[in-house]
């Protein structure tokens, strides 16, 4: 499948549809809103779905497919904190704080940028290992600790959060506890079990996240005015990191023996930037950190980027290193 056809069957998706036509609606004023309960309900559907698929996958993953990925996900996390704090703190002259916050955030993973690119490789027709849900709860929580550990080093002592009140939040949080739960579940009950859900946990899986992703769109135009305060810097840093954490994602996983489909989550995985348990353990532990700063970069130019631009790319780039194979 050539380049062009990777990025016309993305745009014309009903998510990525779904998420312009939240911009749209920001952006005309209209009075389209979705209700915080269905945003909660739909996380908790999406978060539990996600990792179900992957406990079921893991009880037919032999540990030596395993341990290489498992390997490759750690590496990348805090590889792509660690520069991205330099890059910060080099480029950006920001302060320690807000380069910290910025590290946790392109450090840890974006669940519903993960999801997108499940559901493009599925229209596409490529297969991917079912085990890729366990290095999403695997890549959740080094980077975050990586980047909270520099920040408490670099700067005086006094403010934030400890580092063990910081832990705890980031492993309690909704996102871990589900997608873990939801893993243990589907390892647990297996293939039979996950059969008894699938009416409601398969099914429906992308229409829940048409919905999600119209309320990202949503969520996403409101920051857009946050562009002109943080300069071309945060522009720059947004798009460029996805595409450099993405080429080392789609390298690192191609080494560690993942198909083609599998290297092109793995990319996303690594390139995408989490707007979510990031985002809470950092306002627990560095309060003085910008929001303005590093949820736009997340949230505002590196998520739209990758639903658009980023996904076909790197599924481009997993084709090439697997030798043109998809």
């Amino acid at each position: 499948m050539d380049t062009l056809e990777l990025v016309r069957l993305n745009l014309l998706s009903p998510m990525v549809l779904a998420f312009a036509l939240g911009i749209v609606a920001t952006l005309v004023r209209s009075d389209l809103r979705v209700p915080d309960a269905l945003y909660t309900a739909l996380s908790i559907y999406l978060l539990v779905a996600i990792g179900l698929k992957g406990g079921v996958a893991l009880t037919t993953t032999p540990p030596s497919e395993l341990w290489l990925p498992a390997l490759a996900t750690l590496f990348a996390g805090g590889a792509t904190a660690l520069t991205s704090y330099a890059v910060a703190r080099g480029l950006g002259r920001w302060d320690v704080a807000d380069a910290a916050a910025l590290a946790a955030h392109y450090g840890s993973v974006s669940v519903v940028t993960f999801v997108a690119a499940q559901a493009f490789l599925d229209r596409a027709g490529v297969g991917y290992e079912g085990f890729l849900p366990a290095l999403v709860a695997l890549l959740e929580v080094p980077a975050i600790l990586v980047a909270l550990v520099i920040a408490q080093r670099a700067r005086p002592t006094g403010g934030g959060g400890s580092l063990g009140a910081t832990v705890a939040e980031v492993l309690t949080g909704r996102s871990i506890v589900l997608l873990v739960g939801g893993l243990l579940i589907g390892l647990a009950t297996g293939a039979d079990g996950a059969a008894r859900v699938a009416p409601f946990f398969v099914a429906p899986f992308e229409g829940a996240l048409t919905l999600f992703l119209l309320e990202m769109g949503l969520v996403t135009a409101r920051r857009l005015g946050e562009l002109r305060k943080g300069g071309a810097f945060l522009v720059a840093f947004g798009v460029g990191a996805p595409v450099v954490h993405g080429l080392l994602g789609a390298a690192l996983g191609t080494a560690a023996g993942l198909s083609a489909g599998g290297a092109t989550v793995f990319a996303t995985m690594v390139a995408s930037a989490s707007y979510i348990a990031a985002t809470a353990a950092v306002r627990l532990a560095l309060p003085e950190a910008n929001p303005g700063r590093y949820l736009t970069a997340s949230l505002a130019v590196t998520f739209p980027f990758n639903l658009v631009v980023g996904i076909p790319l790197y599924a481009r780039v997993a084709q090439a290193l697997a030798g043109g194979g998809a």
